[in-house]
């Protein structure tokens, strides 16, 4: 995982984006904070199972899918399987020790 400060390419409202094999983070202060790491962390190894661009087809088409059913952006979001994952376990510093392949799944 390579850690890259950037304002630019961190979209506005977010604090940080993975883009396997790099974490993005949008302030250096988030370079110290362990519970965003972690979730970003979480986001790096889905994208290296899935190979990248299986990751980010299946996140697109689950965003949508979870619009039509909320309607809300932000609840899209949230619900995301890959989000659902990585917010559940972002706290937990050792749950990529334990988690098993394609974890995401075992979420919904």
């Amino acid at each position: 995982m390579i850690l890259i400060v950037s304002k630019i390419l961190v979209p506005k409202g977010y604090r940080a984006m993975t883009l396997f094999p790099f974490v993005f983070v949008c302030e250096k202060d988030a370079q110290n904070d362990l519970v965003l790491l972690n979730h970003e962390r979480i986001h790096w190894v889905q994208q290296r199972e899935l190979l990248l661009v299986g990751f980010f087809i299946w996140y697109v088409l689950d965003y949508l899918l979870q619009l039509l059913k909320y309607k809300n952006h932000s609840l899209a979001y949230r619900n995301i399987v890959f989000e659902r994952e990585a917010y559940l376990h972002e706290n937990n510093l050792e749950y990529l020790a334990s988690r098993t392949f394609w974890g995401f799944l075992k979420q919904r």
